[in-house]
């Protein structure tokens, strides 16, 4: 029996991938220009540090985790061995991921992902899931001691999605409206004093980037529960329509954002050190623009995006 989507985990996912694209234009456009001079921060980059660097991807990184252990059980309803499933969903992501890597941007996650995922989440899989849950706290806070390490922070956030899989809560998160609340008001709570941290500390300074780390996750955490106690207001059509269909698109819309940014930084020319973050702000919003139309369009008449269809097909393929 296929299990209905949850409309909360594609919209939080599309709200991550635009925050995801916001923090990446300027090192994808700088693709080709490394010889090019590096031009002095200005000081409209102050927000970016504050709201945008480091506090998209934990978001995506818990549900990576949270999506493996759905697909966990949806292959063990389905076929005698489910992890041999995962494990070749794990090994096409990863062949993704260095293709995009090598030919296109340095700065590719997918990799990173399939890597953490065959040696840390597929054999979690077999660990008693509060063990999963006390493992995923103990790699987060190993990733900030060192600094925000960012295999043990992917790691630890994978086991924390997995965890909240594995004991219901994913099954019960359009349900609730107060956990979301008072964690999303715990939160800001916490992450106020580290973003007041963060702006006393310059980059080169010890602990820049744990105080970095550390606010990313705090205020990534701030983000996912108000997107969840939204989606319990008259507000949730607008931002299911909105987000949705570019969560649902993930994995193609991650990837085509790439060639798309470099296509506008090839076209207009310049360092891209130089760049504004209003031209930041607006180049994403040209590059999701595009992406919300095809997406919307695609899934008009399909369920899943056009490299979504292909991991899919390639995953199950030979599975008994």
């Amino acid at each position: 029996m296929k299990r209905e989507r949850i409309v909360a985990l594609d919209v939080v996912r599309g709200f991550a991938l635009c925050g995801i694209l916001l923090a990446n234009v300027k090192p994808i456009a700088h693709v080709g220009d490394i010889m090019a001079p590096v031009e002095p921060a200005t000081p409209d980059d102050a927000w970016m540090g504050l709201l945008v660097e480091q506090r998209f991807f934990p978001i995506f990184s818990l549900l990576f985790g949270v999506g493996f252990s759905l697909l966990l059980e949806s292959a063990a309803a389905r076929v005698a061995r489910p992890r041999l499933v995962l494990a070749r969903r794990l090994i096409v992501l990863l062949a993704a991921g260095l293709a995009h890597f090598f030919l296109i941007w340095p700065g590719d996650i997918l990799s990173t992902y399939a890597v953490v995922g065959l040696l840390v989440l597929l054999p979690s899989t077999w660990l008693p899931r509060a063990a999963v849950a006390v493992l995923a706290p103990v790699l987060v806070t190993a990733s900030l001691i060192l600094q925000g390490e960012r295999f043990l922070l992917v790691a630890g956030l994978f086991l924390l999605g997995s965890a909240l899989t594995r004991y219901g809560v994913t099954a019960g998160i359009e349900r609730s409206l107060r956990a979301p609340a008072v964690l999303g008001l715990a939160f800001a709570a916490l992450a106020a004093p580290v973003l007041w941290w963060q702006t006393r500390l310059g980059g080169g300074d010890a602990g820049a980037s744990r105080a970095l780390a550390l606010g990313g996750l705090l205020v990534a955490g701030v983000y996912v529960c108000g997107l969840l106690v939204l989606l319990r207001t008259p507000l949730r059509p607008a931002l299911a329509a909105v987000f949705a269909p570019l969560g649902r698109m993930a994995l193609t819309n991650y990837l085509t954002a790439t060639v798309l940014v470099l296509l506008v930084a090839r076209a207009g020319g310049g360092s891209a050190d130089a760049w504004s973050s209003a031209r930041v702000a607006l180049t994403s919003a040209a590059v999701l623009a595009v992406q919300w139309l095809w997406s919307t369009l695609w899934l008009r008449r399909r369920a899943y995006g056009p490299l979504e269809w292909l991991w899919r097909r390639v995953t199950w393929a030979g599975a008994r």
